[in-house]
């Protein structure tokens, strides 16, 4: 099985990651479970150990989907990551939390839903600017002594906040926005990650569905991306166009749009797990089929260039 190091946390993870932001129904709309589950199962059998959630996904809801899907499989074989950050109650209102006291009791709710005993690697979803990091990192202490977290990391820091974090805590990987039509991480999240030896898994690397190839720039849609630019107007038939353009090099190495583009984002030295929202087992048969492959140095520039 194709597996790389995920930085200090020592974790060894699969280059696809399985996330699960699409159980999010105020911003993807209502999934069918039954879907979810067999494609989380099948990612295991195509040789993707790694899986993303957090507790915000739906108020528990990716938990809880997660937590059925994986029951029956070898725990010692997976790699399960989730976030704690948005306090969230039965009323639908959320505040950021990530108080020593919270993030204890939070941690104890997720490992019930997740129907699991530990948690490999848990990451603060976002920056608590009312909390003090080192409280926020005695308590991920507490959690890692107990046996209850293998590894702490950050998701959405900037550059300054990990410098910050880590002068608390160790604090071993790193979760950004990237992809090939959003690479302002490049330019310091990315190498300051590299230079400390953090482990960096990176989010929406299809760019919410766009750098599939799917798109015409012509579709309407009645998710989140409706209020979205780059799903709009001239902009969105622009960038479809971009994408589309990628075929004839995709071909060349008898990959999908999607897998050119996946192969191209994990070349990139300073990047490990790239995590793709999948809804359907089909389309983890394609993410999970690049996982090794690469391109060469001309064409991957040339992939970065296209799409500008």
């Amino acid at each position: 099985m194709h597996r790389v190091r995920l930085g200090e946390s020592g974790l060894m993870v699969s280059s696809v990651c399985y996330g699960t932001w699409q159980l999010s129904p105020r911003f993807w709309g209502e999934q069918p479970r039954d879907v979810m589950i067999r494609a989380m199962r099948r990612a295991f059998e195509v040789g993707v150990n790694f899986y993303d959630t957090a507790d915000a996904y739906g108020d528990g809801l990716a938990e809880k989907v997660m937590g059925e899907a994986l029951k029956d499989l070898p725990r010692d074989e997976i790699v399960v990551a989730t976030k704690v950050f948005h306090h969230f109650y039965p009323d639908g209102h959320r505040h950021g939390d990530l108080s020593r006291d919270y993030i204890l009791a939070e941690c104890d709710a997720q490992l019930g839903r997740l129907r699991m005993d530990y948690i490999d690697l848990y990451q603060c979803h976002a920056f608590d600017t009312s909390t003090d990091l080192a409280e926020t990192a005695e308590a991920m202490e507490r959690l890692k002594k107990k046996g209850k977290i293998r590894a702490y990391g950050l998701s959405n820091f900037t550059v300054e906040q990990i410098r910050l974090a880590r002068s608390c805590g160790n604090f071993a990987t790193i979760q950004p926005r990237y992809s090939l039509l959003a690479r302002e991480a490049e330019d310091d999240v990315l190498p300051f990650a590299k230079a400390s030896g953090m482990g960096v898994l990176v989010f929406s690397p299809l760019h919410r569905g766009l750098l599939t190839g799917k798109y015409k720039g012509a579709e309407a849609f009645t998710d989140f991306r409706a209020k979205d630019g780059d799903f709009q107007g001239e902009r969105f038939r622009e960038l479809a166009l971009k994408v589309a353009a990628l075929a004839p090099i995709a071909a060349n190495y008898g990959m999908s749009i999607t897998q050119l583009v996946l192969a191209v984002t994990l070349q990139n030295s300073m990047i490990d797990s790239a995590i793709v929202g999948i809804k359907k087992p089909e389309q983890i048969e394609e993410a999970a089929a690049v996982m090794g492959r690469t391109v060469s140095r001309e064409d991957y520039y040339k992939v970065r260039s296209t799409l500008g």
